[in-house]
């Protein structure tokens, strides 16, 4: 096959084309609805999950990577070849009507709840419509790009949850609430499957916490959300920094490391478990004790093996014994000019047992920040919560029907039906998923209910562009 015509030859431009973004056998879906199917609408909900709510986050990347550009006759070209090749049916003359009608743009129409909103699950979250009898089929045509969104809503639901933990003990336990939002740094740009993932979880978890050293992250929070800066890092050391020196010269690495970094404010952190790290406890707090004292800086210790309670535990009774620590206004001991930064085996239960057995022991929250890698970026998976994509109605010539699955064998699997929306209560801030009557375009609402869902695209443009500290301020604003 002649490079003109191999669907294969360039991936960039197969991943930004809509029509390959998707499903082999949605292809052949236009030749299986109804022939009077007219329109089309369906829903995105979690149906329950790890967690009983919901951080909604990551729509807009999707449609601004995916959705803001309009379809070419270049992309149906390269189509056209890949599904005949692939042995799947293929809509040539729909996709064209769309490029000759609409200047190719999808005439689909997407609402969802404001992102940062924090919703229980079985909720609609999200809602696709398209009524142009040509080409109706386009609002289940998206669910395999649109689905994609449960990614980022894991990411921020699981990070939300734990900010709420470590807050909790910072209440109990610390006179500074301040410090929240560094206390969960994002080590998981090396965990996870790719660096898409790594810019779209990355940026998940920053609409909870501002500390990350996963640079897609928090480059595609800038870019997708209009943040100028939204998350920070500090200069650490790393295993083969340390062990470049040599065990005989680990001393030099950590003295090194208080040289070039350590200064009035700075915060520097050091992994100290090379080789024996109750040594190099010993070492900080004797050789090197002065030094950083004298740099006014703040050294923070990675231990990074062995049991996280024990070691962290471990670490912070020997840091005491050095440089001492201050009782604050909760009767808890704050360490003076060290911290520790526990990045190993961290996940929700390890973080609540740490910070469980930091307070037992008598030690504040201040003292601890945990780096969580792979369990906050990669192990996740669409089942984590549940999510599904599932069309709820059909317009069969001029009336809406309802469409609904309920398999005998799982009725967890059951879906709504009818065009939906979700309101919320005025005074009590409760949700619930309903079915509105609808005149025109206008959608009622009854009593003390009102309507959640924005469009947020229609027919190629985006019509909300949310600001990240937005986004953070409705989040927060949920965590009563």
């Amino acid at each position: 096959m002649q490079n003109d015509i191999n669907p294969f030859n360039d991936m960039a431009s197969i991943r930004s084309n809509p029509i390959l973004n998707t499903d082999s056998y949605k292809a052949s879906h236009y030749l299986q609805y109804p022939p009077e199917a007219s329109a089309m609408f369906s829903y995105i909900e979690s149906r329950g999950g790890r967690y009983d709510r919901t951080l909604f986050f990551g729509l807009q990347m999707l449609i601004k990577e995916y959705l803001c550009r309009p379809i070419t006759a270049e992309m149906i070209g390269q189509a056209k070849a890949f599904f005949t090749a692939h042995g799947e049916p293929f809509n040539e003359a729909g996709w064209r009507y769309i490029v000759e009608h609409y200047n190719g743009y999808l005439p689909v129409r997407i609402r969802a709840v404001p992102e940062g909103s924090v919703v229980p699950t079985h909720n609609v979250l999200v809602t696709v419509e398209c009524d142009d009898p040509q080409v109706f089929w386009l609002a289940s045509y998206l669910e395999t790009m649109l689905m994609r969104v449960w990614y980022p809503i894991t990411v921020a639901t699981q990070s939300w949850h734990l900010r709420k933990t470590i807050r909790a003990y910072l209440e109990k336990s610390s006179d500074d609430l301040t410090q929240l939002p560094f206390k969960l740094h994002d080590f998981g740009a090396r965990g996870v499957s790719s660096a898409e993932s790594a810019a779209i979880g990355g940026s998940a978890h920053l609409v909870n916490f501002m500390g990350s050293d996963t640079v897609l992250g928090v480059v595609a929070a800038n870019h997708y959300y209009n943040e100028p800066m939204a998350a920070f890092s500090v200069p650490a050391a790393e295993h083969s920094t340390i062990t470049s020196w040599g065990r005989e010269r680990e001393t030099d690495a950590f003295r090194n490391m208080i040289a070039k970094f350590g200064k009035p404010g700075a915060i520097v952190s050091v992994v100290s478990d090379s080789y024996d790290l109750f040594a190099a406890l010993e070492v900080w707090g004797t050789e090197l004790k002065q030094a950083v004292l004298d740099s006014g800086g703040t050294l923070v210790i990675r231990p990074d093996s062995g049991d996280p309670l024990t070691i962290v535990l471990q670490t912070m009774r020997a840091l005491e014994a050095s440089f001492g620590s201050t009782v604050n206004g909760k009767g808890r001991r704050v360490l003076n000019n060290v911290r520790v930064i526990q990045g190993d085996g961290v996940n929700p239960d390890s973080i609540e047992a740490i910070l469980a057995g930091m307070d037992e022991a008598g030690f504040a929250a201040d003292n601890i920040v945990f780096g969580m890698g792979g369990a906050l970026l990669q192990q996740i998976n669409r089942d984590t919560q549940r999510f599904a994509m599932k069309c709820s109605a059909i317009r069969l010539g001029d009336e809406w029907h309802d469409v609904y699955k309920d398999p005998v064998t799982d009725t967890g699997k059951r879906s709504m039906k009818g065009r939906l929306t979700l309101l919320v209560n005025r005074h009590t801030g409760e949700y619930r998923t309903a079915t509105l009557p609808v005149v025109g375009d206008s959608r009622t609402v009854e009593g003390d209910w009102e309507e959640v869902l924005v469009t947020v695209f229609d027919s190629g443009k985006l019509l909300v562009d949310v600001a990240f500290s937005e986004v953070r301020k409705r989040a927060h604003a949920s965590e009563g």
